[in-house]
């Protein structure tokens, strides 16, 4: 990693809920509101963010875990600005601190963890697991 990922560094993305963001199964929706999975994933979106310019170039980020609490609801159309804030940078493993919010308040937090590992393991780990 290249030097200056300190433990505070934020980052935040803004997204708009649509339809296909909706809670659903099997392509039915079960709740027209902005989904647990759709929040995971910009939660993982905005923490890799936090380790994107400082990964060299034989170096990528990989999930390795999401806690996720999603409190309340947010409709079609709704803005909702997601947060991360770096709290652990230990060895390979990065830690942040996720807030989902949209025009009523706090709507998600959780917490994503990402090791950092050089691209040759990763193909490596690929390979193994496509055998």
């Amino acid at each position: 990693m290249k030097c200056g990922l300190n433990i505070g560094r934020e980052e935040t993305i803004e997204i708009i809920v649509t339809e296909d963001m909706f809670a659903s199964f099997e392509g039915k929706v079960v709740h027209p509101v902005y989904s647990t999975v759709a929040m995971t994933y910009h939660m993982e979106w905005v923490s890799r963010k936090i380790i994107l310019p400082f990964l060299e170039e034989h170096e990528e980020g990989m999930g390795a875990s999401v806690q996720l609490k999603h409190l309340a609801a947010s409709p079609l159309g709704s803005r909702v600005t997601l947060t991360a804030n770096l709290i652990e940078f230990r060895d390979n493993r990065v830690v942040t601190k996720v807030t989902a919010e949209n025009h009523l308040g706090l709507i998600g937090k959780g917490e994503v963890m990402q090791v950092i590992l050089l691209k040759e393991k990763i193909a490596e780990k690929l390979n193994e697991a496509s055998s």
